[in-house]
């Protein structure tokens, strides 16, 4: 039998820290997400708002795989991310509901932080996926920056109702002659 996946694991990167997300992140957690730019092209536009972002956080903690990003250099929470719907028998998973402190946009540290992610999850699976907004243009320039690939069709979320998302994809590389 095969041994569960570790869902929240410390991944450590020259600049970002990717760490398990717990109950008393919630004040820096906040201070990051509280920017109202983060938000104006995700699918909860009002995710800046302390009641909306609680119950994401909540869910965040209560999830088991969710992660605050926390820069090396100054000990502070920047972001956070999470694993999500792992279905081993299509050896698939979900990496979401990823948000980044908007002065850390622009640079590498959205990269980092996902090869961080993506390289643990290939332990475990062959194909990770991203569903991004349909009209979140930002998250779909960064998900092409890393390698994902558009998968056809339109999608809606229960998580947030009648907002069609985009699938991306990116497989695990094989070695050269392994199937």
């Amino acid at each position: 039998m095969k041994a569960e996946p570790d869902l929240q694991p410390t991944l450590n990167g020259q600049r970002v820290i990717v760490r398990p997300i717990h109950a008393d992140d919630w004040a820096a957690m906040f201070s990051a997400a509280s920017d109202p730019e983060i938000w104006v092209l995700h699918p909860v536009k009002d995710r800046y708002t302390e009641p909306v972002f609680r119950l994401f956080f909540d869910g965040a903690v209560a999830c088991g795989s969710a992660f605050a990003f926390v820069d090396r250099a100054t000990g502070k929470i920047i972001g956070s991310s999470r694993y999500y719907g792992h279905e081993a028998e299509a050896s698939e998973i979900e990496i979401g509901w990823t948000f980044l402190a908007c002065d850390y946009w622009g640079g590498s540290y959205n990269q980092e932080v996902k090869q961080l992610m993506l390289d643990h999850a290939f332990t475990f699976v062959d194909t990770v996926v991203f569903s991004v907004g349909e009209t979140n243009f930002r998250s779909r320039r960064a998900m092409e920056k890393i390698g994902g690939v558009l998968r056809e069709g339109v999608h809606l979320r229960e998580a947030t109702g009648d907002v069609p998302h985009v699938v991306f994809e990116i497989k695990r590389e094989r070695p050269a002659g392994t199937k």
